[in-house]
């Protein structure tokens, strides 16, 4: 599959290629979005998420856009926040904390209007809200050395919006496990306990994601636009209540400084 173009400079933290599908006629084509800032492991700002979402608006306008696939830079696919945005939370900024979990909500319902079919190709690491990120895609392929997980709560953060990213694979068991542990699984791990769809290796993981965007870009858009609504309606109600749940949680808890005292440490080298 030939990349056609690109709608964001190389030095973007979000770059969108297309790459049109040779079995339809016209401009059908998938997209693949990638967070670029590979040197931080794709560890995202507030200001790299909203480039992420209008990136996916727009897509998600385009009718010739039949897939899409996600995907990070270097050797992660999202390590997640950057600590070194949240740690600066003032405990007293109730505000802040609400409109930061706002914002996570916004990307996740952004990712979940999309009609069209989105895999997730984990390339590396994928943790925190990137590990959520990944899970919103309907289906993930990734490899051997993925190490995929819910780390937050090492750092002081409750992991609300984790608990229902994580439940509906996971089941209640596994997620309180991973909710309260902090550990990060690998590919194989993850992909039987249905995190990751299909295990390739390395440095195929694009490369099916995008063949298996194309073979479902191939298919009849209605009626996958149909299943995917369906599948929304699902747990829509369930990600409303996380996100309510989760402004007061973080607020709480930022108001304790622990998050802060904790998001110090580890930017220190001090991890747990």
């Amino acid at each position: 599959m030939a990349e056609n173009s690109t709608t964001a400079g190389a030095d973007s933290t979000v770059i969108v290629a297309r790459h049109p599908v040779a079995a339809l006629p016209g401009d059908v084509h998938v997209a693949e979005v990638t967070l670029n800032r590979p040197d931080k492991l794709n560890a995202w700002t507030g200001e790299m998420r909203a480039r992420l979402v209008a990136a996916l608006q727009e897509i998600g306008r385009d009718e010739t856009c039949r897939a899409v696939v996600l995907t990070g830079a270097g050797r992660a696919f999202c390590a997640g926040q950057d600590l070194a945005e949240t740690a600066a939370i003032d405990p007293d900024d109730h505000a802040a904390a609400e409109a930061w979990i706002d914002d996570f909500g916004l990307l996740f319902r952004t990712v979940r209007a999309l009609d069209k079919p989105v895999i997730a190709a984990v390339n590396g690491v994928a943790a925190g809200s990137g590990f959520q990120f990944a899970l919103l895609a309907d289906l993930r392929i990734g490899h051997a050395g993925v190490r995929m997980g819910q780390p937050e709560v090492l750092s002081g953060i409750p992991s609300i919006t984790g608990i229902w990213a994580m439940s509906g694979i996971l089941g209640r068991a596994k997620t309180a496990e991973f909710a309260l542990t902090g550990r990060l699984v690998e590919g194989p791990e993850a992909q039987r306990l249905g995190l990751l769809s299909r295990l390739v290796d390395a440095d195929q993981v694009k490369a099916e994601a995008l063949a298996e965007a194309a073979r479902l870009a191939e298919l009849p858009p209605g009626a996958l636009a149909l299943t995917k609504g369906r599948l929304r309606e699902l747990d829509d109600a369930g990600l409303d209540d996380a996100i309510a749940a989760a402004k007061k949680v973080h607020i709480a808890a930022y108001a304790t400084g622990e998050p802060q005292r904790e998001m110090a440490r580890f930017l220190a080298g001090r991890r747990r």
